[in-house]
C-alpha cells in the first residue's frame, strides 16, 4: 500500500485525533473527570497510525500501558474510549478497563497492559490461533524498549520464529524505560539487532517519520500474512510528556524535550511532507484540526452524559473459577 494523497490525509487526521484526544484526556484529568493515571502517546503518533494503516478490521492488536493511540489508529470509537476514561457504563470496557487496560474486542483490539512485555505472549498466541485456523489474520504487538529485557520478549520471538507465525513485533523505543535512559541499562543500542538471534528480519526506523514506518510495516504485514513469519520493527520515537501524569522528569532536560517538540514532532513533519507534494493546503490543514477538535468535544459530551455503572455490574464479566467440592 503506497502512500497517496487520499491515504495521507486520513493518516494525518488520525495523528491529530490521537494528539488532541490525549491532550483533552490530560485536561479532563486535571478537572477530576478522569480517574487514575495516564500514560499519553503524544509524540509517538506516527508509529501506531503507520502500522495500523496496513491492518484489516479482523487483524489483532495488543498494546502497552500507553495504548490510546493504538486503539484510535485501529478504529476504536473515540466517544466510547473517552467514556471508558470517565468510568462510564458506555465505555469500551464498560468502565472496567480504564486507561491502562482499554480494549475493544469488536475490533480485535485485545487490550492494553500494565505489565511490561505483557502483551507479547498473548499476541504470539493470537498469531498461533490464526495459523491453526488457516486464516490470514495478522497480529501486531506494540511494546516499549524496556520489554526487550524481559522473558516474554525472548519467548515470544522464539516461538513466533520457530513456528513462522503471522505476527509483527513493534518496539516503540522512546529512549527511556520509565525514568531511566536506555543507555544506562542496555548493552545493545538497537532493539532491532536482537532479531538476528531469532532468525527473523529486524528493521530500525525513524519513528517520527510516518513514511518510513509505513514502508517498514507494509513489508512486515505482507510477510506475516503470506506465511513468511514474523518481523521485529524498532521505531525510534519520543514521548513529549513524562512517563505518566505526575512525572517530574528529572531524568531529562527541558531543552531536550523542547528540541524534540520543535524539530521532531511527527505531525509537523508529515504536514510539511504533504505540503511539499502539494497534497495539503493551509486551509485544509486548519479544517482537519477543526474537525478533530469537534470530534473530541463530542466525545467528552458523550462521556459526560453517559451513566455510571451500577454496583451490581461489578461482578458481571467475571469468570467464576472457584472449585466446588461435592459432599
Amino acid at each position: 500500500m503506497t502512500l497517496n494523497a487520499e491515504l495521507s490525509h486520513r493518516l494525518y487526521k488520525d495523528m491529530w485525533r490521537i494528539r488532541l484526544f490525549e491532550e483533552e484526556a490530560i485536561r479532563q484529568t486535571g478537572l477530576g473527570a478522569v480517574k487514575g493515571t495516564l500514560h499519553t502517546y503524544c509524540g509517538e503518533e506516527a508509529v501506531a497510525v503507520a502500522v495500523c494503516a496496513h491492518l484489516r478490521d479482523d487483524d489483532y492488536v495488543l498494546g502497552t500501558h500507553r495504548s490510546h493511540g493504538h486503539c484510535l489508529a485501529k478504529g476504536a470509537p473515540m466517544d466510547r474510549m473517552m467514556a471508558e476514561l470517565f468510568g462510564r457504563a458506555t465505555g469500551s470496557c464498560r468502565a472496567k478497563g480504564g486507561s491502562m487496560h482499554i480494549a475493544d474486542f469488536s475490533r480485535n483490539i485485545l487490550g492494553a497492559n500494565g505489565i511490561v512485555a505483557g502483551g507479547i505472549g498473548p499476541g504470539t498466541g493470537t498469531a498461533l490461533a490464526s495459523k491453526i485456523r488457516k486464516s490470514d489474520q495478522v497480529s501486531v504487538v506494540f511494546f516499549g524498549d524496556g520489554a526487550a529485557a524481559r522473558g516474554p520478549f525472548h519467548e515470544g520471538l522464539l516461538f513466533g520464529s520457530l513456528w513462522k507465525l503471522p505476527v509483527v513485533y513493534v518496539c516503540e523505543n522512546n529512549g527511556y524505560q520509565q525514568w531511566v535512559p536506555r543507555s544506562n541499562v542496555a548493552v545493545v543500542d538497537s532493539v532491532a539487532d536482537m532479531a538476528a538471534s531469532y532468525a527473523m528480519p529486524g528493521v530500525s526506523v525513524d519513528g517520527q517519520d510516518l513514511e518510513a514506518v509505513h514502508d517498514a510495516a507494509g513489508e512486515a504485514v505482507v510477510r506475516a500474512r503470506t506465511g513468511g513469519g514474523p518481523t521485529l520493527i524498532e521505531a525510534r520515537t519520543y514521548r513529549f510528556y513524562g512517563h505518566s501524569l505526575g512525572d517530574i522528569e528529572e531524568y531529562r532536560s527541558r531543552e531536550e524535550v523542547d528540541e524534540w517538540r520543535e524539530t521532531r514532532d511527527p505531525i509537523t513533519l508529515f504536514s510539511a511532507w504533504m505540503k511539499e507534494r502539494q497534497w495539503l493546503g493551509e486551509d485544509e490543514d486548519e479544517a482537519i484540526r477543526t474537525q478533530v477538535k469537534a470530534e473530541v468535544a463530542q466525545a467528552v459530551a458523550f462521556a459526560e452524559a453517559s451513566p455510571r455503572p451500577e454496583p451490581e455490574d461489578a461482578m458481571t464479566d467475571v469468570l467464576d473459577t472457584a472449585w466446588r467440592v461435592s459432599a
